[in-house]
Order: C-alpha cells, then sequence, then structure tokens
C-alpha cells in the first residue's frame, strides 16, 4: 500500500511540476508533506536522511557570494566586456557562452559555473536586445555536458569517485573527457545550426550604443569590490584545490560565504543579501528530495536497479549498456543523486558474481547520470538553478518546452556513449575472454 501511494504522490506532483500552472516548490514541497502525512517516512528521517543539506548549503552559500558581487557592477563590466569583443554578433556570443560554461563546469562544477554566469547573460541579452532562452538553454546543456567530464564536475562524478580508490581526477579526465569533447562540439553546432536564425544581430543603434560603453565605469570601485573579487577567487581556487586538501566543496562555499558577509558588512547589508536569495530553488529542491526519498524509502529505486541485474544475467556488456541507458532516462525524470547512491552498492555487488573489472559499468553509470541530467527542468541541479535565476529575471523557461530540446540531446548523447562504451571497454573485454 505504502508503494502505490508513493509512487502516486510522485507522479502527480510530477504532473503539477510540468503543468506549470503552481508554483513549482509549493507542488514539491506538498507531495513531500503527504508522503510523511501517509507514514512513508518521519520529519526526522526526511532532514537527516532524505534531503540533502550539503547541495542545499552550497546553493545558499553560492548565492550570497553571487549576490553581494553582484552590487560591485563585476558581472556588468564582463557583460559588456565579452560582447564588445565579439562586436555584438549573436552567434560568435552563443559558442562563446557554450564554450565558458563547459569549462567552468569542467574544472568547478556545473551549479557553481551557472550561479555565476547566468547574471552577465542576462545583463548581455538584455543591453543587446537578444533573446535569452538560446543562451540559457546552451548554458543548461554545456554545463551538465562539460561538468560530466572531471571528478569535481557534477555530483554524481563525486559519489563514484568517493566509491571506487582508484579514480583520481585524472581518470575522469582521460576516460570521460574523449567523449564528452565529441559530444560537446556536435551540440553546441547543432544549437547554433538550430539558432541561427532567430539569433539576428540587434538594431544597428543597440551595437554601436554597446560599443561606445566603457565597461570599466560599471565598476564601483570601493572596498567590496577587491574583498568580493578576492573572497570569490579564493573559493573557486578552494573547488579546484578541494581532492588535494581533503575540505569538501560545501564546506569552501560556507566559508566564503561567510568571510564575505563579514567583510562586506558596512557596504552590504546582510538581510538585504538573504532577501535576494533565490529561496524558491532551494524549497524546490527540498521538496524535491522529500518526493525521491519516498520512493526511495519504498525500495521502488533499489528494485529498478536490481531489476536492471536481473535483465542482463549479470553480463558484463549487456549490463553496461543497461546502465548506460536507464541510467541516462531515469535521471532525466528525477535528481541524478539519488539514483547514483543506489546504483553504487548495486554495482559493488557485482563483485560477488565472478567480475573483476567494473570500470566499464562505473563510466557507464557516470555518463548516463551526468547527461541524462539535460533531459528535463529537474533532470540536474545546475538546470533548477538557471530556471529559478531565469523566472526571477523575468524570462521563465516553460518546462515542456526544455524538454523538447533536451531529450533529442540526451537520446544523441547516450548513442554516442553507447559506441563510445562498446569500442573503448567491452570489445577489449570480450576479446580478452575468447
Amino acid at each position: 500500500m505504502e508503494t502505490t501511494l508513493a509512487v502516486a504522490v510522485f507522479i502527480v506532483s510530477y504532473v503539477f511540476i510540468m503543468s506549470e500552472k503552481i508554483n513549482r516548490a509549493l507542488v514539491a514541497l506538498a507531495g513531500g508533506v503527504l508522503m510523511l502525512l501517509s507514514g512513508i517516512y518521519s520529519w526526522e528521517e526526511a532532514f537527516t536522511s532524505f534531503i540533502d543539506w550539503s547541495t542545499i548549503t552550497l546553493l545558499f552559500s553560492m548565492m550570497v557570494l553571487v549576490s553581494i558581487t553582484k552590487k560591485t557592477g563585476l558581472f556588468e563590466y564582463i557583460a559588456i566586456l565579452l560582447a564588445q569583443r565579439v562586436k555584438g554578433a549573436p552567434i560568435p556570443l552563443l559558442i562563446v557562452t557554450g564554450v565558458l560554461t563547459a569549462i567552468g563546469s569542467a574544472l568547478l562544477d556545473n551549479v557553481t559555473t551557472v550561479l555565476l554566469f547566468v547574471p552577465i547573460l542576462l545583463t548581455l541579452t538584455s543591453k543587446l536586445n537578444l533573446p535569452v532562452f538560446p543562451y540559457l538553454l546552451t548554458v543548461i546543456l554545456c554545463a551538465n555536458i562539460g561538468g560530466t567530464a572531471t571528478l569535481i564536475g557534477d555530483p554524481p562524478n563525486i559519489m563514484i569517485g568517493q566509491a571506487v580508490d582508484h579514480f583520481t581526477f585524472m581518470s575522469f579526465l582521460v576516460h570521460l573527457g574523449p567523449v564528452v569533447l565529441i559530444i560537446f562540439t556536435a551540440t553546441l553546432f547543432g544549437l547554433v545550426l538550430l539558432f541561427r536564425k532567430t539569433l539576428v544581430k540587434g538594431e544597428g543603434d543597440h551595437v554601436r550604443t554597446l560599443m561606445e560603453l566603457d565597461p570599466s565605469s560599471y565598476l564601483k570601485k570601493t572596498p567590496m569590490l577587491y574583498q568580493s573579487v578576492t573572497v570569490l577567487s579564493m573559493t573557486i581556487l578552494g573547488f579546484l584545490l578541494h581532492a588535494f586538501v581533503h575540505v569538501d566543496l560545501t564546506t569552501v562555499a560556507v566559508c566564503g560565504a561567510i568571510l564575505l558577509l563579514l567583510l562586506t558588512e558596512k557596504e552590504s547589508n546582510t538581510e538585504k543579501v538573504f532577501e535576494e536569495v533565490e529561496w524558491v530553488t532551494l524549497f524546490f529542491f527540498m521538496g524535491l528530495f522529500m518526493l525521491v526519498g519516498g520512493l526511495e524509502q519504498v525500495g521502488v529505486i533499489d528494485e529498478l536497479a536490481r531489476g536492471m541485474i536481473w535483465l542482463t544475467e549479470g553480463d558484463l556488456p549487456s549490463t553496461a549498456l543497461m546502465i548506460l541507458w536507464i541510467s541516462g532516462l531515469f535521471s532525466g525524470i528525477v535528481d541524478n543523486i539519488p539514483f547514483v547512491a543506489a546504483m553504487i552498492p548495486v554495482i559493488k555487488e557485482f563483485q560477488s558474481y565472478g567480475m573483476t573489472n567494473l570500470d566499464p559499468l562505473w563510466w557507464s553509470l557516470a555518463l548516463g547520470a551526468c547527461l541524462g541530467g539535460n533531459g528535463t527542468l529537474i533532470g540536474a541541479s545546475a538546470n533548477v538553478v538557471v530556471a529559478g535565476l531565469a523566472s526571477s529575471a523575468r524570462h521563465p523557461i516553460g518546462f515542456l518546452k526544455f524538454m523538447l530540446y533536451g531529450m533529442p540531446v540526451v537520446l544523441f548523447s547516450l548513442a554516442v556513449c553507447t559506441i563510445y562504451v562498446w569500442f573503448r571497454y567491452l570489445v577489449p573485454f570480450m576479446q580478452a575472454g575468447m
């Protein structure tokens, strides 16, 4: 009975989130409360087991950093400088957007990258009078693709890296980097073709006005500017070095946010900073974690994972490809974090079946979970953050509209990954067994 109820609540909540008739955070929280009222789990379990407070805290901390830095005019400065470099041309701007987002997502993580980059992009498109959606779509797709390439780029990779002792930062880059580069290049080329007629160069007055602007005039050269740049740089450096200094990303982000709040207390009102935090996005995450937690509590996610093993009868090539596709498609429906958490112990169990080389399964899981996040607006954390920022700037992204673009990218990505996994890992495995 509990299983049926949990699945029903999840499906109904998901339908309302897709319809966008009611605030998505309210829908997700209402679904989570229904799980509580039905006795599927308790408040204590929801708060201690299912809501990922590390993710919530990381997002909150980065929102604080971005909110304070935004007051210095730094984002406007970067936006105008970038637009002037491409002379206001929409297509080159789209390409630069995709490249910078992908690189940033690989070196930092995709959530931090979009938090830093989207405010710049919103400013830029406004000044050039360009449609926002193509650029926001590019940011989301390239953030998830770029984040797939490294250990710190996407939460599923961090989880897998912690679960497998011999995986290092370079392991992810060497094994996932080549296929990510192929998918990224093809996706960016496809976006250019898709929007080449939509992204027409703005009126001469807009471009001329832009070229005449002095980017440095937008900088508020007060102590807060230098404090913001310094703390933000230190935080990014902390992200890059967290694997070496053994300090997790959330701790680095919290330290950066608190330090900047203390340093800028006289210039930036703390209460005002907190008012600018995207609370709707944070509460949506909480509700989403509670909804998925209900499925996890009644065993739906675990049964799905074990069913995959049963279907493949322990055959490594079949299992690797099934993990790739199931994780890819499933990650488009719910957040990929709980699915990866359920799959990690299952993959480890394969050792008891006589499998000595589990690496193809781990790489399949990483590729499917990370790239599958492009399927819907709630498929990955970065998607939700971009949607929240866009909505607050009065440029809402429709759930179904995004899905029409995102799902074909996911299917293409999984097809490319199938070929890659087959020839790089599975063919040598089958030849060795002959």
